[in-house]
């Protein structure tokens, strides 16, 4: 069973430009997941799946450089659509997207959520926070009976995709079209894992956090 993993990025990134190489605590944003990938033993092959080559400074020598084309760059282009030009150019039975976006992903998630796909009982993993509270939508209450208020630890738990990886055999995406399969296996992070890296603020806030986990030692 050969397992990958690639990590899409572009140096062109419109919200927050370059992004994805600010200093982050004295190093790119990227280096932080690279060096997170790079530390799981179970993946074969670990691509960085980019069209600017001078991305390479930054890697790990355990890392691939895999050129895309620079279509892929475009503002509009979707997730799928990445993960379609990597599939068609690498073949693996088991696929490992993650995002640079989230520089506090934890190699040991990573690992748990590879091993659950390996294992054969799921087709695919992704990480996800848990909202336990009282959530609306549409203008209603979406988990609970608002005549009948449950207790905040009472009510049925919701999960939120954090995108910082999603993990899925081949067929999933050649038969299905996805990145998430029929039987997926969800992967709890805690709010520290799911920080997306977007904006300006997002990237501020994340100052904060590094140094939040730097003196307490995670």
């Amino acid at each position: 069973m050969k397992v990958v993993s690639f990590i899409p990025i572009k140096l062109n990134n419109q919200r927050l430009p370059g992004k994805n190489l600010l200093p982050l605590n004295g190093q790119p944003i990227c280096k932080y997941l690279f060096e997170t990938i790079d530390a799981v033993e179970t993946i074969d092959e670990k691509y960085v799946y980019c069209s600017d080559e001078s991305i390479q400074e930054y890697m790990p020598e355990g890392l691939i450089f895999l050129k895309r084309d620079v279509s892929l760059d475009g503002f509009l282009v979707k997730g799928l659509e990445i993960i379609k030009g990597f599939v068609e150019e690498i073949d693996a039975d088991i696929y490992v997207l993650a995002h640079v976006t989230q520089p506090f992903t934890k190699a040991d998630s990573v690992r748990a959520a590879l091993d659950k796909v390996i294992s054969g009982e799921y087709d695919s993993a992704f990480s996800a926070i848990v909202l336990q509270d009282y959530l609306w939508m549409d203008g209603k209450p979406l988990n609970y009976d608002i005549k009948n208020i449950p207790r905040s630890q009472d009510l049925s738990p919701i999960y939120m995709e954090t995108g910082a990886f999603f993990i899925f055999r081949k067929e999933v995406y050649t038969k299905l079209g996805q990145r998430i399969g029929k039987k997926p296996y969800i992967h709890v992070v805690d709010q520290f894992e799911a920080v997306d890296i977007d904006t300006a603020k997002d990237f501020e806030f994340a100052k904060v956090v590094v140094n939040f986990l730097n003196d307490n030692n995670h």
